[in-house]
């Protein structure tokens, strides 16, 4: 799966992404800084009817967010050393929740996550237009 879109454009892709993988629950963005990991996850948030207000959880690590099919964790590891840290700080519990989670710099500890991981790339083409990659594991 690979996506090249312009921004104004994200939130179709959100819902294209939903339909392509309805039952997957744990998704690694990986990007630079500037990406636009934050603002796919905001996109992918307001496709699934989330009303909280998304935000980065790069001081609290871990944000959750309702939706009427459950829960959606939107975690950032980026503050993060290793996977030592991540295992204190509780994700490794979320990303085997069943839960959707949503993770920001999984590169920080790539050992923790499960199988089935989906690996969503996130590339600046441009200001305003975005590339996403799609692995799965």
């Amino acid at each position: 799966m690979n996506y090249r879109f312009p921004l104004e454009e994200i939130e179709a892709v959100a819902t294209s992404f939903w339909q392509q993988f309805p039952s997957a629950a744990v998704f690694a963005l990986h990007g630079e800084m500037g990406s636009g990991k934050t603002t796919f996850v905001h996109a992918l948030c307001t496709v699934k009817g989330v009303t909280d207000t998304v935000g980065s959880p790069t001081f609290s690590i871990i944000n959750e967010y309702r939706y009427a099919g459950g829960k959606i964790f939107h975690i950032d590891l980026y503050r993060l050393k290793d996977e030592e840290e991540a295992l204190r700080a509780g994700v490794e519990d979320v990303l085997y929740s069943g839960a959707i989670c949503l993770v920001e710099w999984p590169d920080r500890a790539p050992g923790i996550f499960p199988p089935g991981t989906v690996h969503v790339r996130l590339e600046v083409v441009d200001p305003n237009t975005r590339k996403i990659t799609v692995e799965e594991e």
